[in-house]
């Protein structure tokens, strides 16, 4: 047996050894990989270069004595700019159209018995577009007569208020022509003498009464405008009353009729030719 075995093991070390010797020549002709396919992004290991970080501007305000007299001007005319943006609102509300239309609109609301249709949004964003519509002469006035020749240094401040203020001045007693007597009740209070002519009211006079005689003729309209439809809520009633059904609301019996009767006499474009008219 031992003759056997040294043949054996001679055999066994050279099979290792030719085993070993091939390895590396069997490595080197692997195969390939496969390629990656079309439309594939090729892996990478590079970390990405970060983008800059934003650039946020730096606002400096600075606080100083004024040097020239053309400073102080100049800081007292962006005064009165602020205090007039601050007042727009309620200019746009008590000095147009916008007070009327608004109150008119609201009481066409009611008298339809209607809680959240129109929303009170739309029913302000109506009126404030229809005031740009009656108001946009005075407003292409002012601009041409105060804006713009402000803007490009041709008048003063104190010029360019007055050149504002004719326009608006008279569209307000434009309004009451023929109702003087909110101007007289003014005047009064303040003990100031009858006036002869516009000229002769101040500007603090006429805002009031303006905005009296704007919510004067305002409810005249909505009277007007409540009265058709009380009729309907009458004659509902009636009709239940007669049929027993004293538990039902009448509101609620009256609100389809009312609207049929509104859209049957095209009550929107009623409504609104006769506010522009009563502003003309």
């Amino acid at each position: 047996m031992k003759g056997y075995a040294a043949p054996l093991r001679i055999k066994l070390l050279t099979a290792l050894a030719v085993l070993f010797a091939a390895s590396p020549a069997g490595a080197q002709e692997a195969p390939a990989q496969p390629a990656f396919p079309n439309f594939s992004t090729q892996g990478t290991m590079n970390i990405p270069t970060p983008p800059p970080a934003p650039v946020v501007p730096f606002i400096d305000l600075s606080v100083r004595n004024p040097q020239t007299g053309q400073e102080v001007a100049f800081s007292l005319q962006l005064l009165l700019l602020l205090t007039v943006l601050s007042l727009a609102p309620s200019i746009i509300i008590l000095m147009t159209s916008f007070l009327r239309i608004s109150i008119v609109l609201d009481f066409v609301k009611r008298a339809l018995s209607l809680q959240q249709v129109p929303p009170n949004q739309v029913l302000l964003g109506i009126s404030f577009f229809m005031t740009i519509f009656i108001m946009w002469p005075t407003f292409e006035t002012i601009y041409n007569n105060s804006v713009a020749p402000l803007s490009q240094g041709e008048l003063s401040v104190q010029e360019a208020y007055r050149e504002a203020e004719a326009p608006l001045r008279l569209f307000m007693y434009r309004q009451m022509s023929g109702r003087p007597e909110n101007i007289r009740l003014f005047m009064a209070m303040r003990g100031l003498d009858r006036p002869e002519t516009l000229a002769d009211v101040p500007t603090y006079v006429l805002i009031p009464a303006f905005i009296l005689n704007e919510l004067t003729v305002a409810f005249k309209i909505g009277i007007l405008l409540f009265i058709p439809f009380i009729i309907i809520d009458m004659v509902v009633a009636s009709a239940l009353m007669s049929m027993g059904m004293i538990m039902l609301p009448p509101v609620m019996i009256s609100m389809p009729f009312k609207l049929i009767l509104f859209i049957l006499v095209d009550g929107w474009g009623l409504l609104t030719d006769q506010l522009v008219r009563s502003f003309v």
